[in-house]
């Protein structure tokens, strides 16, 4: 019996290793669209969808259009005019039935989204639409194009008729590898590629309308570069050609390989596209024959300061999360003040004479809990000598309590102490975190993903907050788990 249980744990070895070469070797195809959009929707649509049925028919999974494939008009007023919601409108639910019909993903770079609490103003989002037409992601652009070069009669600034964004989103699963999300101008800062390949990005994207006179100067330069130094794919559909009296596009829709060769150019050609592959095994080869993520100098430099996002945009979302609200008392038991928030008794889990461990509204990871005073002190500083004793004594209890509930060896115990650390509950508290292997895949991006936790009280909804039922369910199982931990260290201590 013995040898034939090694005999089949070769054969599930094999299979496994079979599986990921396959894997390796399975090419993606995607499809980099190249257009001149004027200022009328249905025209563009009309190339839009022609462009879609026609990549459709060379099986590729995937395909990119660039920024502002929805109109492109020469007047602030037309601009904001018509810019739609990205949910009722109907040029998005448009794309939607194209990728729906053809089985494709799309990359519907830079739409005009309508601002619905801003009458003049818009926003430039890029969605990412699966291919049963459900949007997968949006982005909105980050950095506003604000530039006049006189001399070479370019004139442009976004920020006259459009809101920048607020969050670097998350890479994307897709059907042809891990997506990072950017718009056009995006690609002049390097930071926000470079964090989205710390996050696992494989692809990176740029739709694009670059100006004539930048895009000779600088397209090719910029695009290369963010592959090289990101050991990325890097796609960039584009407008290309003379769209109004106005504006002239350079054009040269792109896909670029992680070692920096050019895989793919439309040039100047309107409308276009060219069909690339994306080779898994060249990732990992390039990855793996330059190991630059290794030799990052985290102890001189780092990206911990990010604004990140990964869930929808609840107003892009067709099912809404339930209401952003802080744990409160919603029957008649009695509460625990904890800053601006109220904690139930039945989510509190532990309590000693000076400090209580209770479990999280949202949780960056299975276990994440908290230990505060039951004093209102703000600051680590605010806690008298007792206080601080008992604090850091209820710390190492609750955190020997979660290790051992989640059988794990390690912990993130951590402190925002202040504002600019972080703190937006005036109350000081711990976090305490189990941490397990490869439960993030760069290890500090824990900080990340706690930044994100707290976004909800600055306005940056995140995470959807647990029910109470839940809380009270896991509060009640951590009581049971302390009170057998306490027992045993008895035992043992005779």
């Amino acid at each position: 019996m013995r040898y034939r249980n090694i005999t089949l744990l070769k054969h599930i070895y094999r299979f496994e290793f079979v599986r990921r070469l396959s894997n390796m070797n399975d090419t993606k195809r995607v499809a980099i669209c190249q257009m001149t959009s004027v200022a009328d929707k249905s025209t563009n649509l009309q190339v839009v969808s022609q462009l879609i049925s026609d990549a459709a028919k060379e099986n590729v999974q995937m395909v990119f259009f660039p920024e502002a494939c929805d109109y492109i008009c020469d007047n602030k007023k037309d601009v904001v005019g018509q810019a739609e919601p990205i949910l009722t409108g109907n040029i998005v639910n448009k794309y939607r039935q194209l990728a729906a019909e053809h089985s494709v993903w799309l990359s519907m770079g830079g739409i005009h989204e309508k601002d619905e609490s801003n009458p003049t103003k818009m926003f430039n989002t890029h969605l990412i639409i699966d291919d049963k037409g459900n949007i997968v992601q949006s982005y909105r652009k980050l950095h506003l194009f604000d530039v006049e070069i006189p001399e070479k009669n370019v004139r442009l600034k976004e920020s006259d008729f459009s809101n920048a964004g607020r969050h670097i989103v998350t890479p994307v699963e897709s059907p042809v590898g891990r997506i990072g999300m950017a718009i056009c101008y995006d690609m002049r800062f390097p930071e926000l590629s470079t964090s989205l390949s710390i996050m696992g990005a494989e692809i990176l994207t740029f739709p694009s309308a670059f100006t004539q006179a930048t895009g000779a100067a600088h397209w090719h330069v910029l695009l290369r570069s963010r592959a090289i130094e990101n050991q990325c794919y890097v796609i960039a559909a584009a407008q290309t050609g003379e769209h109004n009296a106005k504006r002239r596009s350079y054009g040269h829709a792109i896909c670029i390989d992680p070692w920096g060769e050019v895989v793919a150019d439309c040039g100047d050609s309107s409308p276009t596209y060219k069909v690339a592959e994306i080779s898994p095994r060249k990732l990992a080869d390039v990855r793996r024959n330059m190991p630059v993520f290794q030799h990052r100098r985290r102890d001189v430099y780092s990206l911990y300061t990010l604004s990140l996002r990964k869930s929808v945009l609840p107003e892009h979302n067709e099912t809404p999360s339930i209401d952003e609200k802080p744990t409160d008392c919603t029957t008649d038991e009695e509460c625990n003040v904890f800053g601006h928030v109220r904690v139930p008794n039945s989510c509190i889990f532990y309590k000693s004479k000076l400090s209580y461990a209770f479990v999280n509204l949202r949780c960056v990871i299975p276990g994440h809990v908290l230990v505060a005073p039951i004093r209102m002190a703000e600051r680590n500083k605010d806690l008298s000598d007792e206080e601080a004793e008992d604090f850091y004594r209820t710390v190492r209890t609750v955190q020997k309590l979660m290790e051992k509930v989640h059988n794990t060896e390690s912990c993130t115990v951590t402190i925002q102490d202040g504002p600019d650390a972080g703190q937006t509950v005036k109350h000081l508290h711990c976090h305490i975190m189990p941490r397990k292997k490869g439960d993030f895949i760069e290890n500090d991006l824990i900080y990340l993903e706690l930044a994100k936790h707290d976004q909800f009280k600055r306005g940056h909804p995140s995470k959807p907050p647990r029910s109470l039922e839940e809380m009270r369910t896991e509060a009640e199982l951590l009581r049971n788990e302390l009170d057998k931990m306490l027992n045993e260290d008895k035992v043992s201590s005779r």
